[in-house]
C-alpha cells in the first residue's frame, strides 16, 4: 500500500502553469495560434487575399503567383508568435501525425543570417519518406517523397518549452502523386461528395453557388493513470494495454463513475488541455467522467470534416503530451484494461452546405422534408451496400478488443433511425401515406408521404451507425486512430449513394413526376431493397448475430483480419476509382499496411507477453514461494504452498507454448504471419495471462510487483 501513497503524495506537489481566466480564453486565447482569415486579411492585400480566399472557401485552384507573398505573411506571422522553425505538418499512413522542421534563419556570405520563408517552401517540401510505410508503393531504397500545402486547413503554431514551430497542415505523396497519406483521399472524398450532392440540391431547387462538404464532430474517450505506475508496466509503455492483471473486486459494476465529480488534480489536468485546443482553435465543448474507473472524454462541436481530422491528431497530441505535466499518463488505446469499459471515438458525421444548411436536419417545411427523406435513403443504401468498408474503416488489432463488449457497438454494421421514423419509413413503403397524429411531427406537404419527427426517439447505445436528430454517429471507431479513413468512406459511399438516387430522380422529373411523388417512390424502392440493414434492438444479443448473419445476409466480419481483404474487392476497386479517391495500386497499398501493422503490434504483444511472464511474474512467484516454505508448515501455509506451485507449473508450461508460437511466425508472408498471430499467439497470450492472473490473486502484495488494476485505475 506504501507505493499507492507515494503517488498520491506526488500528486499534491505536481507544480502546475497559471492558466488563462474565462475572460481571456474568449478575448485572447481562443485560435491566437492559428493563422486564421482575419489575419490574412490584415497581411495582405485586397486582390491576393480574395484569390486566396477563392481557394479556402470554394476550392478553386491556388494561384501559385501569390505563393511568395502568402509566404512572407504567413513568417512574419509566426515568428511574431515565437516560431523559430517550420514544418509541413502530415499524417502518413502510420495512423500518426509526422513532422521535419526547418529554420527560417538563412546564413548569408558574411556571417551573419536573415530570416527566409518562400512561396516555393511553403507549397511544397520533400522530406526523407523511405522509412514511412508505402505498401509496395515505393522501394525502400527509394527516399522521395513530397508534402505538399494543403491550404483549406489553417497554418497553426505548436508550442514546446523552448519556443514554437509553425505547422502548415500537408498531403503526402509519391514522386509520381500517389498518396502516401491519410489526408489526400480524405480530401478527395470531400470533393466527390460535393460533386455527387450539389446536382441533388439543385433538383431541390438549390441556388448555383452552392457547395457542399461534410462536418464531423468527433468524441475522444481516454484513461488516465499515474504515470509512476505507468513506468512499473512494461506492457502499457510498450503495447499500449495491460497484457496482465486480475479484474479488481470493485470495477464499473456500481456505474458510480459516470458523469461523476471529476478530481482536483484531473480538472487541472483538463482545463490546461482546453486551454491549449483552444488556442488552436479547436472547439472543444464537453469533458466528462465516461463509465469505467479512470475514464474520460472530451468533445469538439461540429466542424468542417477536413479540418475536423486534423484537429482530433491535434487533441491526441495535446491530451498526451499535457498528461505527463501533470503527472499522469493518457491512454489512448482501445482496450487498455481487460473487463473494463473500452475507449472509442464516436465521429457524429453530418453534410453542410456553404450556406449552413444541415442536409440532414428535418427542417419546417415539405421542401426540406422531402429533401431529408431523399438523403436518408442515399444514406439507407450506402451503408447497405457498403457495410465492408464501414467495418474496414475501423479495423484494427486494438479496436478488435473493443468492438462487441462493454460500450462498443458489435462487429455488425447496422443502422438506427428510432422507433419514430422507423415507422414513417414502414408507412411510406406500404404506401398508407396521410398525416401522423403525434405531437411533435412535421408535416410533408402532400398527401402521399406521411409526417417526419423532428427527434427520432431514444438512442440506441449498441447501433454502430445511428441517426440522432439531424446527424449520424459512427460508434465504432477505436480511440487511437485517425479519424480521416472512416471519414473518407463515409463520404464516399454517401457520395455514391446520392449520384446514383440523383439520376433516378432527374429521370423521373423530365418525365414529368411531381417531386413529392417522385420522392416517395425512391424512398420506398430503396427503403424494400435495403432496409435489412435497419435495426433497433440490442447488438450485443447473440440472437441479433444470428438474425444479421443468417436471416438478414449482413456482414459479420468479426476481427480484423476478416475485413481487411473486402479492401480491394472489385467492387470497392471499381467505387475508389469511379469516384476519383484511391486508385486500384493505393487500395493494395493501404491493405498491405494493414495486415503488416495487424502482425506487427501482435507480434509485439507475444513477444512482449513472454518476457513479461519470464522475467517478472515467475521470479516474482517463486520469491513469494521462497516466502512461504520459511513460513512454517501449518495447514494454511502447505495449502497455499500447493495451490501456487501448481499454478506456477501451469504458467511455466502456458509460457512454453507462447515462446514455441511466437517463434514460428506462420511463414515468410505478412498475410500469413498475421493470421498466425491471431490464431495461435494470441489464445497462447491468453493462456498465459488466465494463470498469470489467477497468481496475482494469491501471491502478496509485497511481492507482486507489476501495478495491479486496483492502483492504476483508482489512484489518481
Amino acid at each position: 500500500m506504501d507505493k499507492d501513497f507515494s503517488v498520491i503524495s506526488a500528486s499534491r506537489q505536481t507544480s502546475v502553469r497559471d492558466l488563462p481566466s474565462p475572460r481571456q480564453l474568449i478575448d485572447e486565447v481562443y485560435a491566437s495560434d492559428v493563422l486564421t482569415l482575419d489575419d490574412l486579411r490584415s497581411r495582405l492585400s485586397k486582390p491576393v487575399f480574395k484569390s486566396l480566399q477563392a481557394t479556402f472557401e470554394r476550392g478553386a485552384d491556388l494561384d501559385a503567383g501569390i505563393a511568395d507573398t502568402v509566404a512572407l505573411a504567413m513568417k512574419n506571422w509566426a515568428m511574431e508568435r515565437g516560431a523559430t522553425h517550420y514544418t509541413h505538418w502530415f499524417q502518413p499512413l502510420t495512423g500518426s501525425t509526422a513532422e521535419k522542421h526547418d529554420s527560417f534563419l538563412t546564413p548569408m556570405g558574411d556571417g551573419k543570417v536573415i530570416s527566409t520563408f518562400s512561396g516555393g517552401e511553403l507549397i511544397q517540401a520533400e522530406p526523407d519518406a523511405s522509412s514511412f510505410p508505402s505498401g509496395g508503393l515505393r522501394a525502400t531504397f527509394e527516399a522521395r517523397g513530397y508534402t505538399v500545402w494543403d491550404p483549406t486547413s489553417p497554418a497553426f503554431i505548436l508550442r514546446h518549452s523552448a519556443g514554437a514551430t509553425l505547422c502548415i497542415p500537408a498531403i503526402f505523396a509519391s514522386w509520381n502523386g500517389e498518396a502516401l497519406d491519410q489526408k489526400t483521399p480524405l480530401l478527395r472524398s470531400s470533393e466527390a461528395l460535393n460533386r455527387a450532392v450539389v446536382p441533388a440540391l439543385q433538383l431541390f431547387g438549390a441556388s448555383a453557388g452552392t457547395r457542399v462538404s461534410s462536418t464531423l464532430g468527433a468524441e475522444q474517450e481516454y484513461f488516465l493513470i499515474a504515470e509512476e505506475f505507468y513506468y512499473q508496466r512494461p506492457d502499457l509503455m510498450m503495447a499500449g494495454r495491460t497484457l496482465f492483471g486480475a479484474k479488481p473486486p470493485r470495477g464499473q459494476e456500481l456505474e458510480d463513475h459516470y458523469f461523476g465529480h471529476i478530481p482536483d488534480r484531473v480538472l487541472t489536468f483538463m482545463s490546461d488541455v482546453e486551454a491549449q485546443l483552444y488556442a488552436l482553435g479547436i472547439p472543444v465543448k464537453t469533458r466528462h467522467k465516461e463509465v469505467a474507473p479512470g475514464q474520460f472524454e472530451l468533445a469538439p462541436i461540429f466542424e468542417d470534416s477536413n479540418v475536423a481530422a486534423d484537429h482530433q491528431q491535434l487533441s491526441m497530441q495535446v491530451v498526451q503530451s499535457t498528461a505527463r505535466r501533470h503527472g499522469l499518463v493518457a491512454l489512448l488505446h482501445e482496450k487498455p484494461f481487460a473487463g473494463m469499459n473500452g475507449s472509442g471515438k464516436h465521429c457524429n458525421w453530418s453534410m453542410s452546405t456553404n450556406a449552413g444548411e444541415n442536409l440532414f436536419e428535418p427542417g419546417d417545411t415539405p421542401h426540406e422534408n422531402l429533401q431529408f427523406l431523399f438523403f436518408c435513403a442515399a444514406a439507407i443504401k450506402a451503408v447497405d451496400e457498403h457495410q465492408d468498408l464501414l467495418r474496414i474503416s475501423v479495423a484494427s488489432a486494438s479496436n478488435d478488443h473493443r468492438l462487441g463488449a462493454q460500450e462498443a457497438p458489435p462487429a455488425i454494421i447496422s443502422m438506427f433511425f428510432g422507433s419514430e421514423l422507423t415507422e414513417i419509413f414502414e408507412r411510406i413503403e406500404s404506401g398508407e401515406g396521410g398525416r401522423g397524429e403525434k405531437k411533435g411531427l412535421l408535416g410533408m406537404g402532400s398527401a402521399v408521404l406521411p409526417d417526419i419527427p423532428r427527434h427520432a426517439g431514444d438512442r440506441n447505445r449498441t447501433s454502430p451507425f445511428a441517426f440522432t436528430g439531424n446527424k449520424f454517429e459512427f460508434r465504432a471507431p477505436g480511440s487511437s486512430q485517425s479519424i480521416s479513413l472512416p471519414i473518407t468512406v463515409m463520404n464516399l459511399i454517401m457520395a455514391d449513394g446520392v449520384a446514383q438516387l440523383t439520376g433516378r430522380l432527374r429521370a423521373m422529373l423530365d418525365a414529368g413526376t411531381d417531386l413529392d411523388k417522385a420522392v416517395g417512390d425512391i424512398f420506398r424502392e430503396v427503403y424494400a431493397q435495403h432496409k435489412r440493414v435497419l435495426f433497433d434492438g440490442d447488438g450485443y444479443n447473440e440472437a441479433w448475430h444470428h438474425e444479421a448473419e443468417m436471416q438478414r445476409g449482413l456482414l459479420n466480419l468479426r476481427t480484423s483480419l476478416d475485413a481487411f481483404p473486402h479492401l480491394t474487392s472489385p467492387k470497392n476497386i471499381e467505387l475508389f476509382t469511379r469516384h476519383g479517391v484511391l486508385n486500384e495500386r493505393e487500395l493494395e497499398a493501404r491493405q498491405e499496411i494493414m495486415f503488416d501493422i495487424y502482425f506487427k503490434t501482435v507480434n509485439i504483444e507475444g513477444e512482449l507477453t513472454e518476457a513479461i511472464a519470464q522475467t517478472v511474474l515467475l521470479p516474482d512467484t517463486l520469491n513469494y514461494l521462497r516466502d512461504l516454505y520459511a513460513s512454517g508448515e501449518s495447514r494454511a501455509v502447505k495449502g497455499l504452498i500447493a495451490e501456487v506451485e501448481g499454478l506456477t507449473d501451469e504458467l511455466y508450461e502456458a509460457l512454453q507454448g507462447l515462446r514455441q508460437q511466437n517463434a514460428e511466425l506462420g511463414g515468410e508472408e505478412v498475410h500469413d504471419k498475421a493470421f498466425h498471430v491471431r490464431d495461435q499467439v494470441l489464445p497462447a497470450m491468453l493462456k498465459v495471462r488466465q494463470v498469470a492472473d489467477q497468481l496475482e490473486r494469491l501471491v502478496s502484495d509485497e511481492r507482486w510487483t507489476l501495478p495491479t488494476y486496483r492502483q492504476m485505475l483508482f489512484v489518481k
